[in-house]
């Protein structure tokens, strides 16, 4: 469309998932079924604390009366926030190339467009599949091109829903937008946070954008970001940080990320795994019984699973509260989610393990 290309290739280098992470090497690319503490008396009784004060790192800029931040983070790339959710645009040439619509930013992404320019929507990015990030897509024109990987095509063509039409343009592994006199290439990184989430990369405006995986300034939301694949989760981060880029737009939270937020996230989660794998060797499987009906199976097994949750989060929320938001908030899922992927993914099953 107006002399725009898009160019499907592979890359066999960096974006396969192989042991580049540190954790990686130890973690196997299976994929995990999360889970939650749910409604357990420590949960709930966690939820009834007052949470701690949210550390400076994880502010950012205040929303003003318009209901969303406006921000030009590099040439002619926007970034736009309500505070909870974020999205960009960009403006080359020829047109604006949007990625991803957020429902609680919706119309505000056409009106925040018209301030910036007149030039019409060219092109439409699917991050994934998720409706929280792709839910108002259809306030983009229909007769543009859509992009995103083979398999969030795949989920929304069987989901139907009116409001995430079907990307027109899909890949599997790596994809290349050039428009106008912006570039922007799309790259699948294998199953992580959802089956096919995939990197926005500006490479010229040094910009990345990753949803639901990097959190800038917090920790990740509940159960890991209720992710499809916790290893390829946790395998991201040393991906990310093979990417040359100064900003990265998360999908989340107050502001844009650093490379150094990715690194701080990777050494949450580096701590996370170490604690939770302790906390599944060293829980009392019998102590942790006495109160508990032995005769209940699943209250058994629930028993073991929350108090694993409970010993990793007791340990972690104060080495991280002063340095991540919400770390008192997530820690338990967290914990939680970390644990069943120990268990699940590398076969850590503490006393549930091979019966000698």
């Amino acid at each position: 469309m107006g002399g725009a290309r898009a160019v499907q290739h592979r890359d066999p280098g960096r974006l396969q998932i192989a042991p580049l992470s540190r954790m990686e090497n130890h973690m196997p690319t299976t994929t995990h079924v999360t889970g939650s503490p749910g409604f357990s008396a420590e949960a709930r009784r966690r939820r009834e604390l007052p949470t701690a004060p949210v550390p400076e790192i994880a502010k950012g800029p205040q929303v003003p009366d318009t209901g969303y931040i406006l921000d030009e983070i590099a040439d002619g790339v926007f970034w736009l926030s309500d505070g909870q959710y974020q999205n960009m645009f960009v403006v080359h040439d020829e047109g604006v190339i949007a990625v991803d619509a957020p429902p609680t930013l919706g119309h505000d992404i056409l009106r925040a467009i018209k301030r910036v320019t007149s030039r019409p929507i060219t092109h439409v990015i699917y991050s994934h599949e998720h409706s929280d990030h792709v839910g108002a897509m259809s306030i983009y024109p229909g007769d543009v091109p859509r992009y995103g990987h083979s398999i969030v095509a795949q989920r929304l063509r069987s989901l139907g829903d009116p409001d995430r039409p079907v990307p027109t343009e899909v890949f599997d592994d790596t994809l290349t937008i050039e428009a106008g006199d912006h570039t922007v290439r799309l790259d699948y990184p294998g199953p992580n946070h959802s089956e096919g989430n995939s990197l926005i990369h500006l490479a010229n405006q040094r910009v990345l954008m990753l949803v639901d995986v990097i959190f800038p300034g917090w920790v990740p939301f509940s159960n890991l970001a209720l992710s499809a694949n916790v290893p390829g989760y946790v395998a991201l981060h040393d991906q990310v940080l093979a990417y040359d880029f100064d900003l990265l737009v998360g999908g989340h939270v107050t502001r844009p990320g650093t490379p150094e937020d990715v690194r701080v996230q990777l050494e949450y989660m580096t701590d996370l795994r170490a604690t939770a794998e302790a906390a599944l060797s060293s829980v009392d499987l019998r102590e942790i019984m006495a109160p508990v009906d032995t005769g209940n199976a699943w209250a058994v097994f629930r028993a073991y699973l929350d108090a694993v949750a409970a010993r990793t989060a007791d340990e972690l929320v104060p080495r991280w509260r002063d340095r991540l938001g919400g770390a008192d908030v997530f820690t338990l899922p967290n914990a939680w989610a970390m644990a069943e992927s120990l268990r699940l993914d590398l076969n850590s099953l503490g006393p549930f393990g091979t019966k000698a």
